[in-house]
């Protein structure tokens, strides 16, 4: 589904991304592992097309988006949660879904989709007159996976879900990913620092260090060893 090669991303002079190559397949997720300020975070703004790539090739589902903004690659199927959620605050959490549509030409909306959510996410329903400002931070993370979901897309691509939220939360999204990979014909890219969240929900990881991936492979390969290696601080 999404298939990265030889990517690079500077940052004005400074090379942040050195030929990065990754894959996440329909019906996969795929957990990127790395300490803090290894360009996990870049490598997503990159994918999404929010920071300009100087080299290197970005597909998804066949399709080269290297040289698309953002706002293409988002119709192109792309759903993006970024680190810190990007909710609109003074928005409700019904106007925050109808947001997600955004992408979706008008003649296509179906708005069944935020039903679905709703049953993904049940206090979203409970709250859905609510300013999305006022909910708590677990909260506002189940919106933000919500309004990325209501437009059906191919990837899915979550940067810190479970930063900042307390562990109910964390199983409640944990669940999610899961029941997505089931229903299938999505694929999922997450970056996450708590590891026992990755290692629950992850098919696949790679693991990045200063920009470059080192290593990777099936989770069940993924040991204390490893975690020794390139994890510990």
């Amino acid at each position: 589904m999404l298939k990265v090669e030889h990517l690079q991303t500077h940052y004005g002079e400074s090379r942040i991304l050195n030929d990065v190559s990754l894959e996440v397949t329909r019906n996969e997720v795929v957990c990127l592992l790395g300490r803090n300020g290894v360009g996990k975070t870049t490598f997503m703004k990159s994918v999404m097309g929010t920071i300009r790539t100087r080299q290197g090739e970005i597909k998804l589902a066949g399709e080269n988006l290297s040289g698309y903004p953002a706002s293409q690659r988002a119709r192109a199927g792309i759903g993006y949660v970024p680190q810190g959620r990007g909710i609109f605050p003074y928005l409700t959490v019904y106007e925050n879904l109808l947001m997600g549509f955004e992408r979706v030409p008008r003649q296509k909306l179906d708005l069944s989709a935020i039903e679905e959510m709703y049953t993904l996410f049940p206090v979203l329903k409970d709250m859905r007159r609510r300013v999305a400002g006022t909910l708590s931070g677990g909260q506002q993370q189940q919106l933000a996976i919500a309004r990325a979901l209501v437009s059906r897309p191919k990837l899915l691509l979550l940067d810190e879900p479970t930063e900042g939220i307390q562990p109910s939360i964390m199983l409640e999204i944990e669940q999610v990913i899961l029941t997505l990979q089931d229903q299938g014909g999505i694929a999922i890219l997450v970056v996450e620092q708590f590891l026992d969240f990755a290692l629950q929900v992850a098919d696949y990881f790679y693991i990045m260090e200063t920009g470059t991936i080192v290593k990777e492979g099936p989770i069940e390969e993924f040991n204390d060893e490893v975690a020794r290696t390139y994890l510990a601080v």
